[in-house]
């Protein structure tokens, strides 16, 4: 009986650890149950670049999450990243004159979208486009761009 007894404590133990693993993952994740059922309207951004943005990416005003990114293409009118992002109902104070930004987040360099608020009075409507954005730093390109600048120096 005391077999029986520690092979059920045993299996408690690791179904827990399961269901621990599965909270911490969907957590990491950013998931949230609440945003399937919250109604959204569309913004869209163009970006000259939009590297490590991916769609369900947060989109942010001061550090609130206030929408995600819907969906990622290229524009073929400008060949530029076209953004969309789905912003809750209830944030209806984004001006004409805000600005979009791809911002980085976090030890693993996850992207965002981050909105600051402009001083315009008039608001953004549903499928309305930010105008003013700044695109993503790529890291990539900011050490080519330095290492090009030393090595063109002559001492």
């Amino acid at each position: 009986m005391k077999i029986r007894t520690m092979e059920i404590s045993v299996g408690a133990f690791i179904l827990a650890g399961i269901l621990a693993l599965t909270f911490l993952a969907i957590k990491v994740s950013g998931l949230n149950v609440n945003d399937s059922t919250a109604t959204t309207y569309k913004l869209y951004a163009h970006f000259n670049n939009a590297a490590g943005l991916t769609p369900g990416a947060q989109v942010t005003v001061a550090g609130v999450m206030i929408g995600r990114v819907s969906a990622i293409e290229l524009d073929p009118k400008d060949n530029r990243a076209k953004i969309e992002m789905a912003i809750k109902t209830d944030v209806d104070f984004l001006t004409l004159d805000s600005i979009a930004a791809i911002q980085t987040a976090g030890i693993l360099g996850e992207k965002y979208v981050s909105i600051v608020v402009g001083g315009d009075p008039d608001v953004l409507e549903d499928g309305d486009n930010i105008v003013d954005t700044q695109s993503a730093l790529v890291l990539e390109d900011l050490i080519s761009t330095v290492l090009t600048s030393l090595g063109g120096k002559e001492e």
